[in-house]
């Protein structure tokens, strides 16, 4: 059997960077594997739905569409939902991650089977802001303290799993706190989740950075939420 990775990426009013970040996704290499590039288009109101349509076949693409904006969390599991690889990626459509990075979580997840993060805080060239990286180090550590684990990035956008795992876990956010939730239900279930450092590169507000304070509380409070109940 032909081994496939699915890439599935949500997509919000990217029209500036959408045709190049399909374009490094439709290169990067994967080893022997065959690329299913899903990207679900959450209600987009910029040429974003335009942009797919006109190169759809150049990529092949599936294009996933709601009709109203729901958030990351819902565009992730419409995607999860039609997957057909063995393995699921998730790839952001902005340019922070660089696609060339995918054999270095392949590379882990073949010696292991295990869910594999890529962690932009193993590596020594770390970028961000500083409020972000607080962030992100508070919630990793309140993870860690929850669910005895030793992970350096828990909101990476590389998260890398076999596809059976993803799909056995019932996921129920809709916003960024999805991101805590996967990691929370993965750790509770006993599975392993192994880090590899990639590169990071963090686009300015300008530029349309969307993630805000309150989508940490809310992923702070899903932590907890998951580590008391089902």
């Amino acid at each position: 059997m032909n081994k496939k990775l699915s890439i599935i990426i949500p997509i919000l009013n990217e029209e500036a960077t959408l045709e190049k970040i399909l374009e490094q996704v439709y290169l990067a290499s994967v080893f022997d594997y065959e690329k299913e590039i899903i990207v679900i288009d959450d209600g987009s109101t910029d040429k974003t739905a335009e942009i797919l349509e006109k190169i759809k076949d150049k990529f092949n693409l599936i294009i996933l569409k709601h009709k109203e904006r729901h958030g990351k969390g819902r565009a992730l599991r419409t995607g999860f939902e039609r997957v057909t690889g063995q393995v699921v990626i998730i790839q952001d459509a902005d340019l922070e991650y660089s696609p060339n990075d995918y054999e270095n979580l392949l590379k882990v997840f073949e010696n292991t089977g295990s869910a594999v993060y890529g962690s932009r805080n193993i590596n020594p060239d770390r970028k961000g802001y500083s409020h972000y990286v607080f962030g992100v180090w508070l919630l990793t550590k309140v993870n860690n303290i929850l669910f005895n684990s030793k992970l350096t990035d828990t909101y990476t956008c590389y998260k890398l799993f076999p596809s059976d795992l993803i799909k056995s876990i019932q996921l129920k956010s809709n916003g960024f706190e999805i991101e805590a939730e996967i990691t929370a239900k993965i750790l509770k279930k006993g599975k392993d989740i192994k880090e590899v450092p990639i590169k990071y590169n963090p686009r300015k507000f300008k530029d349309g950075k969307k993630i805000k304070i309150i989508d940490g509380l809310k992923g702070l409070w899903t932590i907890i939420r998951y580590r008391i109940i089902n």
